[in-house]
């Protein structure tokens, strides 16, 4: 019990042991550079060029160095946001068990193109790193690329990645997930809003599951039905097989 407390108090320790008004002012930063590029991201039709997260990380990293401030800084005056990422993984589960008829219904029809677009998508980035013989910290961030950001970077770090390059990468799948999936999709004549909400779920997860609901409301649900169960089962087997 004590050990377990000691580590609750470790993860919460930079709140009060660094400056409150750098904190506050970083905190401040972020959530406001966001929601004006979340507002920019709706001006233009949802763009997925102008998502918020590729927006406001661009942002963010101009103002970090403008104004001289080290990333290893940034990252302790935003510890709060890091730590919300916790809960926000554990929502996952929600829209999961909204989706749960559907899963029972469906069955294999389902869970099998998850599992099949979430192993070959990873295999494939970790293949093309591999042979070009990067370091391998590289090779095990890769095997995250296809879930979202919260389990990305908590998973990276259990088999030897990096967290915060994992990040980078969850977002430009995700974004070049999202951009050329509607090209993909007509050219492989997929009409069934199902096989599209599980592509773009299973493959682009969070933004992939913000172009799939401008698609339709059916479509959206089943990029989120993708988008958890691929999450969830990645970062349970990876640690698994690599840790």
């Amino acid at each position: 019990m004590t050990s377990v407390f000691q580590q609750i108090t470790a993860l919460f320790s930079p709140l009060w042991t660094q400056n409150t008004i750098f904190m506050i002012g970083c905190l401040l930063t972020t959530l406001i550079i966001y929601l004006l590029c979340r507002a920019l991201h709706l001006k233009f039709n949802q763009s997925t060029l102008l998502h918020p997260l590729t927006t406001s990380t661009f942002v963010i990293g101009m103002v970090l160095y403008f104004f001289h401030v080290d990333v290893a800084e940034y990252k302790q005056g935003i510890t709060l946001f890091e730590l919300l990422l916790g809960p926000a993984t554990v929502a996952l589960a929600v829209p999961l068990y909204n989706q749960l008829r559907v899963l029972r219904q469906l069955g294999l029809r389902v869970l099998l193109p998850i599992i099949i677009g979430g192993t070959v998508a990873p295999i494939l980035a970790w293949l093309s790193v591999y042979l070009l013989d990067t370091p391998l910290q590289l090779q095990m961030t890769m095997l995250v690329k296809s879930i979202t950001t919260p389990l990305a970077m908590g998973t990276a770090e259990l088999i030897g990645g990096s967290a915060e390059l994992a990040a980078i990468i969850v977002i430009i799948t995700g974004i070049v997930g999202a951009t050329f999936a509607p090209w993909l999709i007509l050219l492989t004549k997929a009409d069934s809003e199902y096989a599209q909400g599980l592509a773009l779920g299973s493959v682009a997860h969070v933004i992939g599951t913000s172009r799939a609901l401008n698609i339709s409301e059916t479509c959206g649900a089943f990029a989120t039905l993708g988008l958890c169960l691929n999450g969830v089962i990645t970062a349970l087997l990876l640690p698994l097989l690599f840790a």
